[in-house]
């Protein structure tokens, strides 16, 4: 099974990050699990695959378990590698799992918010990430949560062009902003919507309140999560969705000034592009919170795991899918790529089966050129 690639991207460096693809042409190979394995079972794997198969589609009918992956641009290799390997390997990975979007922008991009991005993204690559995902049956859902929009970025050229790109009834769109809510809404009426976490609904009364309008999916602050006296009394349980993976601290009292100013950066950073393409961007002009000194946004899947707000896979799988919720968000548009890794083990390889199902991917991706050691 061979699929070939194609996509530029250009180097824009912003706050330390680039998005670091060079124009290139790209083969990504699917190659035969005896290919990639090299231990004593793999001859006993291949002859049992096919049954295998049969038993994990059948008994994954009965169960979902969504996980919305970040960053379809900048991990656009990895996630495509993955979703791969989750369609041909299902016996690497826990009982329902499912890709039910890949979410992020294409950078520069003026209604983005949550995480600053840079970068710029072509056209081309824009389309082939479209069509790339959306072929498998896999929505994109674009994070335009920038919530200090005023009504003029809403003709943003940019903006309107991706959401002209992907308007085929697949992909989404995660929301925060009224304005451009209601402008979505109106003009691209055939995008499914999302309402954000950015939007800071952090009690019974206001998540309820959510509930009640015309969302496909609401997003739960992640102060809510595991608080079960309250969970367990919510409607539309399955078109609730939990961040996993919350790396901020619990209770912050600046996470919503913190979303501001992201916001105010983005802005900034795509109006500083335009004029100055080839000038960097000081992100510490747009900062005056000192956000980007805060040790929280670094802190890896093992750091997370003691806050009260991390829901782990067993909780997931015995607590909240029996409770009939099923839309799971796993945070990292700025992790690293070994961070994603090592968070998607985590939470969809059966344990069990962790340490081989990370080598498979990794093989995968050192073989296709995503992943290199020098």
């Amino acid at each position: 099974m061979h699929l070939q690639i194609l996509y530029t991207v250009y180097i824009v460096s912003y706050n330390g990050i680039c998005v670091n693809i060079l124009s290139a042409d790209i083969n990504l190979h699917a190659i035969p699990l005896q290919n990639r394995l090299t231990d004593s079972r793999n001859t006993d794997i291949i002859i049992k695959k096919a049954n295998r198969d049969n038993i994990f589609r059948n008994r994954r009918k009965a169960m979902k378990v969504r996980f919305h992956l970040p960053d379809f641009s900048g991990s656009f290799k990895l996630n495509l590698l993955f979703a791969e390997m989750l369609r041909n390997h299902p016996e690497f990975f826990r009982e329902g799992t499912e890709i039910a979007s890949v979410y992020g922008v294409f950078p520069p991009c003026l209604w983005n918010g949550g995480r600053s991005q840079g970068g710029n993204a072509d056209k081309n690559y824009i389309k082939t990430v479209i069509r790339e995902f959306n072929s498998r049956g896999i929505p994109l859902r674009f994070t335009f949560t920038n919530i200090m929009l005023e009504k003029k970025h809403l003709s943003d050229e940019r903006c309107n062009m991706i959401l002209h790109y992907a308007d085929n009834g697949m992909n989404e769109v995660i929301v925060a902003s009224q304005l451009l809510e209601d402008y979505i809404r109106k003009e691209y009426p055939g995008y499914k919507l999302t309402s954000s976490t950015c939007k800071r609904l952090d009690s019974k009364e206001a998540l309820l309140s959510e509930l009640q309008k015309d969302y496909h999916v609401v997003v739960a602050d992640y102060d809510l999560n595991n608080k079960f006296d309250i969970l367990n009394e919510l409607p539309r349980k399955k078109d609730i969705e939990f961040l996993v993976n919350a790396c901020c601290q619990p209770e912050c009292p600046g996470r919503l000034q913190h979303y501001k100013d992201i916001s105010q950066q983005q802005i900034a950073f795509c109006n500083h592009i335009k004029k100055y393409p080839n000038v960097p961007f000081d992100v510490e002009k747009y900062d005056p919170n000192h956000f980007i000194d805060c040790p929280y946004s670094k802190r890896s899947i093992f750091e997370i795991k003691e806050l009260k707000t991390h829901i782990s896979p067993d909780d997931i799988w015995n607590r909240y899918v029996p409770m009939g919720f099923e839309q799971f968000k796993i945070e990292g548009r700025t992790a690293s790529t070994l961070n994603k890794i090592e968070t998607y083990m985590y939470y969809m390889a059966k344990p069990e089966l962790r340490e081989e199902a990370r080598y498979f991917l990794m093989n995968m991706m050192e073989g296709s050129g995503a992943l290199v050691f020098t």
